[in-house]
């Protein structure tokens, strides 16, 4: 019997994905990339945009179609709203939440019968969340053997009002941090190069615990204890913090150990005050620029990437505008620049959504040049410096292998190397485009320049 699974969404679901994977497999199912061969169809899905749910429904049409010729079981979980839930009872066979992963073979067994915890969780109100650690108790089928996700914790408290995470994952639950250190300390004994910790707000980590649990500077601490005693060398990165949360003491830590990988992704959305406060952020620019600065003194080698949204409910030319400056001044690595979308479950989405989708289209555009201008400046200035390279793939128009720096910049490599995957190389730096770089492999290691 064999199985194909798709993925929608973020690293949490790509993570959720690998337990997923090594339950079906101890099951005796067997992964197949053709979904037209497979006896069991499944789908992590993710509500938090209109785009992965609208390639839900069209891959459910046409696996239902097939059921007239042969026998399927399709079933979907992930990051979904309450409402979609329902709507996917009518489509798919088994609808589940990741926290009952442990009762998916049963499902399977019965397939079409939901149990009665399901039923719950499809109700209007927040996720049950309470059995996450339950499912973070499987040990995953990792999908990479130099690249890692690990799962910190699940949930979010923030309710950003453009957001449906917490309806879709339920309030912050923390991981065991003794299950959390066992799991990298597996990994990097294992030869992984690349980890990275995964929360929607990992820097509130352990706060749900009431002094039972150690905080996310501690964690941080201990990872890169074990990083120093090792010997060995990787990276560690977390994705996503919330500016409300980001203390200088993180800031401290990451410039302390050199497995702490210098990259900092910290979601800026806005860089305007009015719009920050309508979002519910929490934060404000002189708090996200002292952030900044903190990164900027401690570890000036670092690279920044943000997450923004252009065209939310009400933003004005002149809101933008401050955007636009702050994008200016920042000088960001990378900028992950999405156009609003009402989500149902969010608060925003009782708003009135007051910006045309042509200036949306308008804004996107605009601070991507704005974008493009500061990566090209940065770019350039590492052409002649040596860098350390994960070597992750290979160029789709030239064939060539590519990877990242510890600063997650792209790079070309000059030549094929299919023997250096998954290693840490060093990297000359020969010239630079708008979001990468081209380099030469050096044999012979040089001192490496940040």
């Amino acid at each position: 019997m064999k199985y194909h699974l798709i993925t929608l969404g973020c690293q949490m679901n790509i993570s959720d994905s690998e337990r997923v994977s090594a339950v079906l497999e101890r099951m005796g199912y067997e992964r197949t990339e053709n979904e037209e061969e497979a006896n069991l169809l499944g789908m992590l899905a993710c509500s938090v945009r209109q785009k992965p749910i609208d390639k839900v429904y069209n891959k459910i049409a046409r696996w239902n179609r097939w059921k007239n010729k042969k026998n399927l079981i399709t079933f979907i979980s992930g990051c979904i709203l309450p409402a979609d839930k329902e709507k996917f009872l009518k489509l798919f066979d088994i609808v589940f939440p990741m926290s009952e992963l442990g009762e998916l073979p049963e499902m399977i067994r019965n397939y079409g019968v939901v149990n009665a915890a399901s039923l719950q969780a499809l109700t209007p109100n927040m996720p049950k969340n309470e059995h996450i650690v339950d499912m973070w108790h499987i040990k995953p089928k990792y999908q990479s053997t130099y690249e890692a996700f690990v799962p910190i914790q699940n949930g979010c408290d923030k309710f950003c009002t453009f957001c449906a995470v917490p309806y879709t994952r339920g309030r912050e639950v923390s991981r065991p941090s003794e299950d959390i250190l066992k799991e990298i300390q597996h990994l990097v004994n294992q030869g992984y190069k690349s980890i990275t910790l995964l929360g929607q707000n990992v820097n509130s980590y352990g706060l749900d615990k009431n002094g039972e649990e150690i905080g996310f500077v501690e964690l941080l601490k201990q990872i890169g204890e074990f990083g120093r005693l090792s010997g060995e060398e990787f990276w560690v990165y977390f994705t996503s913090p919330h500016p409300q949360d980001m203390g200088r003491d993180v800031i401290e830590v990451i410039s302390q150990y050199e497995c702490l990988a210098k990259q900092i992704h910290l979601p800026m959305q806005s860089g305007d005050e009015k719009v920050l406060i309508k979002m519910n952020r929490r934060h404000s620019m002189e708090k996200y620029r002292k952030i900044v600065k903190d990164v900027r003194d401690l570890i000036p080698q670092a690279t920044l990437f943000t997450d923004i949204i252009v065209g939310f409910t009400g933003e004005s030319e002149k809101e933008f505008q401050n955007t636009v400056a702050a994008m200016d001044e920042f000088k960001f690595n990378m900028a992950y620049i999405a156009m609003y979308s009402p989500r149902p479950g969010a608060a925003s989405y009782r708003w009135q959504d007051e910006v045309s989708q042509d200036d949306k289209k308008d804004r996107f555009h605009r601070l991507s040049e704005v974008m493009k201008t500061h990566t090209r400046q940065y770019n350039e200035g590492m052409i002649g410096k040596t860098l350390r390279l994960l070597v992750n793939g290979t160029d789709r128009k030239t064939g060539y292998s590519t990877g990242l720096t510890e600063g997650k910049l792209t790079v070309r490599l000059d030549h094929v190397a299919p023997e250096l995957m998954g290693e840490i190389v060093d990297v000359k730096i020969t010239s630079a485009a708008d979001f990468s770089l081209s380099g030469e492999l050096v044999e012979v290691k040089e001192k490496v320049v940040s």
